[in-house]
Parts: structure tokens; sequence; C-alpha cells
């Protein structure tokens, strides 16, 4: 296989199904039964455990599953200097469930000075040997997309962007420095600005869903537009993942120009296990040979199986548009993009990685 660099042939999201002795410490110590002490020593024993499990199965990149995580985005972006979480009246909606209640809201300038993660990316970086540490931090774009904005700190959403930029800039430039040389931004606001439902919310609304395209890419192009030559950053893409169930729908045409054509990371992870994701055609607008395009065609959702061959027929439906050598492999979103999970077990779960491993070794001999 010729791919020696991340993202790889065979790769996976990040997030991963939390053990019942991590979900188990983290209950105690709600309920202040366990120090936060106690609670970091379990989280440390059950990392180390699914490092080893990832390896075990092959992956060339392994993640800390976000084991010290509640949530994919929050958990990280309320650390930002000018942000604070709070307790919502609502939980956000997918299809027939809620999640639990919670937001952030910028209240402050933002900016970058220190964050607990970096001390998470230490430890997965002491725990992987020589095989490649992985981390995960939503997109700036979700601050955005997710947050309550003092309109006396920022009058208008460029002001905001743009310090939002500059504090991503330092958060990679910190990541890097404590170990990273492998960072995704996970970001599902270009799954709202894909479906026809949200587009037609939007200019109802009287937003201009071109503009606010263009604002996301400058957005993330900006963040990572100092990031040091040898750290490789991805994007992944989906439309909602909670207890397996999802939020919009929509192929990625509405964005495919200034999404594949303009935002500058080094590959896509991108969701295409069902066909609320569309078909492959927006993909002709790949102009970079140096990009990955990761085919989230295997689904985190359930425990079932998939047909190689079907996986298979698949990629090279996708390699009529986008060089097949520059094609790779994935669920199409990680197991537990919040500490409840998707609805498989924890046996499923790392199946559904053998079964990746297995197929793209197939493909990519």
């Amino acid at each position: 296989m010729t791919n020696q660099a991340a993202p790889f042939r065979y790769d996976h999201v990040g997030s991963l199904l939390r053990t019942e002795a991590v979900k188990e410490a983290r209950e105690k110590h709600q309920n202040g039964s366990l120090s936060a002490e106690e609670l970091h020593a379990v989280e440390d024993k059950e990392i180390k455990r699914i490092v080893q499990k990832q390896k075990e199965i092959g992956l060339k990149a392994v993640t800390d599953g976000e084991f010290r995580r509640a949530w994919w985005h929050f958990d990280f972006l309320e650390q930002l200097d000018g942000v604070e979480g709070y307790e919502t009246k609502e939980g956000i909606q997918f299809q027939g469930v809620k999640t639990k209640s919670h937001g952030i809201k910028v209240t402050g300038k933002l900016d970058f000075t220190t964050h607990p993660m970096l001390d998470d990316v230490k430890y997965l970086q002491s725990i992987t040997g020589d095989t490649m540490a992985k981390m995960t931090i939503p997109s700036p774009n979700m601050l955005h997309f997710r947050s309550e904005v003092d309109e006396d700190v920022y009058s208008t959403k460029e002001e905001l962007m743009k310090d939002l930029a500059k504090a991503y800039q330092k958060a990679i430039q910190a990541f890097y420095d404590a170990g990273c040389r492998y960072l995704q931004l996970d970001d599902t606001s270009w799954a709202y600005l894909c479906s026809e439902e949200q587009i037609k919310n939007m200019k109802e609304a009287g937003v201009d869903h071109r503009e606010l395209t263009k604002l996301y890419a400058k957005a993330v192009n900006d963040a990572i537009a100092k990031r040091p030559e040898d750290m490789t950053i991805t994007m992944h893409i989906c439309r909602g993942n909670f207890r397996s169930t999802w939020v919009s729908s929509g192929g990625y045409e509405p964005v495919a120009d200034i999404l594949f054509g303009e935002v500058m990371v080094d590959g896509f992870f991108l969701e295409y296990d069902s066909d609320r994701a569309g078909g492959f055609e927006p993909l002709r607008y790949i102009n970079r040979d140096d990009v990955k395009i990761v085919l989230g065609l295997i689904t985190s959702k359930s425990g079932e199986l998939e047909e190689a061959e079907n996986i298979k027929k698949r990629v090279e439906e996708a390699a009529q548009y986008v060089n097949h050598d520059q094609l790779c492999l994935s669920p199409q979103c990680g197991f537990a993009s919040t500490e409840e999970g998707n609805v498989l077990t924890e046996d499923e779960q790392w199946k559904k990685l053998e079964h990746v491993v297995a197929i793209a070794s197939d493909i990519w001999k």
C-alpha cells in the first residue's frame, strides 16, 4: 500500500464507545463519590487499553476515543478564552431524539492561552509508540454555528471570525508543540449548508447561503494558515450522529465548488454511508492532487457489516471523479459523538474497524 502519510488508506474519524469503566467512573464523579484525580486515572487506563486495541487491528493512526469528553465540540469550545458553557432549556433535535441540554455563548473577546486538552495530547503521544496519534477538535465554524454571541462584544460575524481564526492559529501551534502531528477539524455546519430544507430556512430568515458558505471556507483557511509544514490537518463532515440518529440530509453539490475547490485542508473525511449524502459527482471539484478524500462508506450507526464487494464498487464509482490514488476508506463518523454513544456494542465497533482495514487492504494492495 503506497499511502504512507495521513490520512491513511484505512482510517477512522476518532470517537469510540465509552467503556463501562469510564461510564461508571464519570457517573461516580458527577455524584461526588469519585475525585477528579481518580476519574483521570480510570480514563488513563481505559485510553491505554483502546489505543492498544486500535494498534492490534492495524490502524496506522490511533485516537483516545474522546474518552475524556461529554461532547465532541462543546468540551473544546467552552475552554477557549471568551466562551462559556451553560445549560439550555432544550437539547439539539435529532431524528426522534434530543441531546441533553447544553450550549455555549461568547461573552468576551476570543483568544487561546491554554487548554486542558493539551494534556490529553501529551498523554496520547506518550502511549502510542511508533503509531501516529490523531487528535480531533471542532472546526472554528462550530463556534459561530452553535453559540450565542454577546453583540456588545462582537457586533458583526466578520469581527468574530477574525478573532476566532487567530485563536485557532494559537491552538494549532499549541497542539503541535504538545506533539500533535495529525489534527482533525470536525464540522457539521457544512451539512446544514447542503440541506435543501435548511437553505430554504436561511432564505426565509434573510441569510445569504453563498455568503455564509464563503465565510465558513475562509474561517477554516485562516485558522490553518500558519500550521507547521509537517502537521496534517483534515476536516470531517457529517450530517449528525447521536445515538445512531441524524439531523440533516442533502448531497455536497450546494457547497462543493467552494468546499472542495477552496478549503485548503490536507484531507476530507466525508459521510457516504447512506443516500442522504447524495452521490460522488460533487467530488469533480477536487482540484488538487495533494488532497485525500476519505470515503465514509462504512456506517458507525449500526453493527451490521456491509458487503465488501459493494464497498469496493462504490470506491470505483468515486474514482470516476477524483484520482483513485487520492481515495481512502473509513466509517462515516465516530462511534460516540457524545458520551452516550451509538447503538451498537463495543465488539461490533471493533469489527467495523477491522472491516475497514480488510476492505481497504484488498483495494489498495
